[in-house]
């Protein structure tokens, strides 16, 4: 497909992350785009401030009727819109050209330099670093991140189109549109196993994935992992390796060992030992790529992370109050080790939104056990997002699994007085639902209460 021949894109989930940087793309390449999302968010009004016409209510009488031309018109959607939603059925029965996110994103990066961050974990941060790590090297990039760069405020960061910078998501299998120049995979744990049905069909399509990449392309792999490809590692035998860490005034410094040099006295600004991980894996991408030593430190050094990954809300000594997307027991497990990497004598409440009934039910125990190594919790219904309710499945059932004592059920409009009848030093908000919508709520009522 040309998309030279659209004028008007129309999106069914316009206020994604993924599918709201899509938008601001094309709407930036001057087309008409308009779309439907279920809630009004900050990034649909970010969106709306642009011109984009966006309407909340599933109703095809609401779309715009310059958009109701097959002829000129691309429908993109996300695959977390259920298949019965009025709008979708009505453009694929009607003679649109109807897409993926991650179709679109395939023809977008198809004629270009592609370099692509795949793995159950970490592609977000990931993603910025090395998105961050090219543009201070002046190297023409745009790139779709899958949250909001703190270094630029936006998903989407356009500076040229020699190089395009994405997210591989293996969710629905998405991935296997790209066929990219560069690629890496942080991590192939169990995840969406409501698409996968079994562990090793996610494992198969990573090596799909992994086939993907275009001839002379360059495949990079966390140490481990059952592939073949560039190495990176911490405090290993990698081809990129971090060695000799050590933290100085809450910053990490450390070497990184590259199959040519030795990077000496690097400094990173996020805590955990996964976002090293993600550091370094960005580093060698960008190294491979052809940028400077030199300039790729100092650019790390300023790179100031991603919303809603390990983002501080409040720090000062009273109390310290960070908000995560953590929603599988792995990221739990990495925002518990870098808390208490920061804070090792300080009593640490964590406030945890389950998101879907699938992964709630997959994972329970796993996530059980991750909830427990805090000092005091407090969990939140299950966000359903695309699915229908599991007989059985509920919080409260996740809830009876907790071994920590310290538990209890709340409500969203209950946590800012939960939080404030606890007496703990740090408190962590994690969730991928709609709790992300909670977080200034949360942080003015903390501010005022301190």
């Amino acid at each position: 497909m040309n998309l030279n021949s659209i004028q008007n894109i129309y999106f069914i989930g316009i206020g994604g992350i993924g599918m709201s940087a899509l938008a601001h793309y094309f709407k930036i390449n001057n087309m008409n785009v308009a779309g439907y999302d279920k809630t009004k968010t900050e990034i649909t009004e970010r969106l709306e401030q642009t011109g984009i016409k966006i309407h909340y209510e599933e109703s095809v009488s609401l779309i715009d009727r310059q958009f109701l031309n097959p002829k000129i018109t691309l429908v993109v959607y996300t695959p977390a819109i259920p298949e019965k939603h009025e709008e979708l059925i009505f453009f694929q029965s009607t003679g649109f050209k109807v897409l993926k996110r991650s179709e679109v994103l395939g023809l977008i990066t198809k004629n270009t330099f592609c370099l692509a961050v795949a793995g159950t974990h970490g592609k977000t941060t990931t993603t910025s670093i090395l998105a961050h790590l090219l543009y201070e090297c002046g190297i023409g990039l745009t790139a779709f991140l899958g949250g909001i760069s703190e270094n630029y405020k936006t998903n989407l960061i356009i500076k040229g189109s020699e190089v395009t910078v994405v997210e591989a998501d293996e969710f629905d299998r998405s991935f296997l549109t790209l066929s990219p120049d560069f690629a890496c995979i942080t991590s192939m744990d169990a995840d969406h196993l409501d698409v996968y049905g079994e562990a090793s069909e996610l494992v198969k399509s990573f090596v799909d994935f992994s086939n993907k990449i275009k001839p002379n392309g360059k495949l990079f792999v966390k140490n481990g992992l059952p592939l073949s490809g560039i190495t990176y590692g911490i405090e290993d035998d990698s081809d990129y390796s971090i060695q000799n860490i050590r933290i100085e005034n809450g910053v990490y410094v450390f070497d990184v060992v590259t199959p040519e040099t030795l990077i000496n006295n690097i400094q990173f600004n996020l805590p955990g030992r996964h976002n090293l991980s993600n550091a370094l894996v960005a580093l060698a991408m960008a190294v491979e790529y052809g940028c400077p030593s030199k300039q790729l430190a100092k650019a790390l050094a300023s790179f100031k992370g991603v919303k809603r990954r390990f983002s501080y809300q409040i720090k000062d000594e009273s109390l310290i109050f960070i908000d995560d997307y953590a929603h599988h027991p792995k990221e739990i497990d990495a925002v518990y080790e870098a808390t208490r990497e920061m804070y090792p004598e300080k009593k640490v409440l964590a406030v945890f939104q389950p998101h879907l009934f699938s992964r709630t039910r997959d994972f329970a125990d796993e996530f059980a056990k991750s909830l427990s190594q805090f000092d005091e919790i407090l969990l939140l219904d299950i966000y359903p997002a695309r699915e229908a309710p599991i007989k059985g499945i509920t919080s409260n059932w996740l809830l009876s699994k907790i071994s920590n004592p310290n538990k209890k059920l709340v409500l969203k409009k209950d946590i800012s007085s939960e939080i404030q009848q606890s007496n703990a030093h740090v408190v962590l908000t994690m969730g991928a639902g709609d709790i992300g919508e909670e977080v200034n709520k949360i942080k003015h009522n903390l501010s005022f209460a301190n």
